[in-house]
């Protein structure tokens, strides 16, 4: 038996060795990316050709995909190039998680450390014992408690950070107190988030950029190649090319999985696919079902505004991103990104339905979404009743039908997002994210 064992430990050993052998890294100085011919990969042409001419139409202006760590694909529209500088919006939270794991590795901080311990004591404007229980974990994984709904979520000013709930006990997607982390890092480690960025990263990876103050905002800008990179540390779990930059593997399994239960598809500041239900920013409704339907289920995505997105997907060995500007008709990243993956989908000369799409029963869709005037619901089982509900969770609009093909007529709400909850004759509800735009 514990010669049986050796044996087993030593193929595990050899399979993971091969595993990791397999996947490329690029140098961490100069241009030079091994690439990997979409053929190989029984990717067609014309299926690539739409593909960029959707991301094109959409105002895209860096698009990446790597497999195995190889470029496959990579076009840049218009006049940005592969040395343009760009901002990654809140896809660079995901970036400040990163380097908070970083910090508790070197033994800077715990993120069960009260925020205070760093800011100081009165940061904010809650009492002493609200503010007491607010930890970097609740900054992590968007349960302060503060309230989002103040005029200016983005600022950070004591006076605007005002107390809505216990610490732990609401999801709210807020800047402010993301963006205050920065100052607990620089706290903690006595460098700028900048210089702790340069010091743990550019030399072993070769992701360069830098964090710019934009109003209360800090934006991290770089070049496409250094966000492809970042997602290829991921993909490898915070391993580059052999040498490990994350060692603290619970830290990197708390952020890239659930963390909270209230929002299941949110980690350390990275969005979760795969899980039965979902949040969103500015709205504390749960949604049924994947955050990206067409995405694989063990997607992992940081995710910017107006579109700048790191897709990685452990299963495929495949990270994907995109940068750009808001794309017509899309307000929201999440439709964008799902979008996306539609068309990677069809890149193969016969494409298969994607692996990550759950099954149900019941299906229904929702088209055209985003709408102006109406919105057409086809289901193969009967619609009994719809109702529409504002971000907030208040429903403002029912209709009890009898149809699998019904036209809603949305000319009446205002422009934004809404949640549609659709009732089926079988008892079954869904809701569905829907834009009037």
């Amino acid at each position: 038996m514990m010669r049986y064992c050796i044996i087993l430990l030593l193929c595990l050993r050899l399979v993971a060795s091969g595993y990791s052998q397999s996947t490329y890294f690029p140098p961490t100085i100069g241009t030079t990316w091994a690439t990997l011919a979409p053929s190989e990969l029984g990717w067609c042409q014309p299926n690539i050709d739409s593909l960029y001419h959707f991301l094109e139409t959409n105002n895209t202006k860096a698009f990446i995909l790597l497999k195995d760590g190889k470029i496959v694909l990579e076009k840049y529209f218009a006049a940005h190039t592969a040395s343009t500088p760009w901002y990654w919006a809140s896809a660079g939270k995901s970036l400040t998680a990163f380097m908070v794991g970083l910090a508790q590795q070197d033994d800077y901080l715990s993120i069960r450390d009260k925020t205070s311990e760093y800011l100081g004591r009165g940061w904010t404007t809650c009492s002493p014992e609200q503010e007491d229980r607010i930890t970097i974990w609740h900054q992590l994984t968007m349960t302060s408690g503060l309230d989002d709904r103040v005029p200016n979520p983005d600022c950070t000013l004591d006076t605007c950070l005002r107390f809505r709930a216990d610490a732990g006990t609401r999801w709210a997607y807020h800047n402010a107190p993301y963006t205050l982390l920065d100052g607990v890092i620089e706290n903690a480690t006595g460098m700028t988030l900048n210089a702790y960025i340069t010091q743990k990263l550019r030399g072993s990876t070769g992701i360069t950029g830098t964090f710019i103050k934009l109003d209360y905002n800090n934006v991290f800008f770089s070049t496409a190649r250094s966000m492809a990179r970042f997602g290829l540390l991921i993909l490898n779990k915070g391993t580059w090319n052999g040498t490990p930059i994350m060692q603290d593997s619970a830290y990197f399994y708390q952020m890239t999985h659930t963390s909270q239960a209230l929002n299941k598809a949110y980690g350390y500041l990275w969005w979760l696919n795969g899980t039965d239900n979902y949040m969103i920013p500015q709205t504390q409704f749960v949604f049924n079902g994947y955050m990206s339907p067409h995405a694989p289920a063990d997607m992992i995505a940081a995710l910017g505004k107006n579109g700048q997105f790191i897709n990685v997907v452990p299963s495929q060995n495949m990270v994907w991103i995109r940068m750009g500007d808001a794309p017509d008709g899309l307000p929201v990243p999440f439709l964008l990104n799902d979008q996306i993956w539609q068309y990677l989908n069809d890149l193969a000369c016969n494409p298969v339905s994607a692996s990550g799409t759950p099954s149900s029963q019941t299906t229904t869709r929702i088209f055209p979404n985003p709408a102006t005037k109406s919105i057409r619901i086809q289901s193969n089982q009967e619609i009994t009743r719809l109702e529409i509900y504002a971000p907030q969770g208040r429903m403002i609009r029912f209709e009890n039908i009898q149809s699998n093909d019904y036209h809603l007529n949305i000319k009446g709400l205002p422009r934004g997002l809404f949640v549609l909850k659709i009732y089926h004759k079988d008892d079954s509800i869904r809701s569905e994210r829907m834009i009037k735009w």
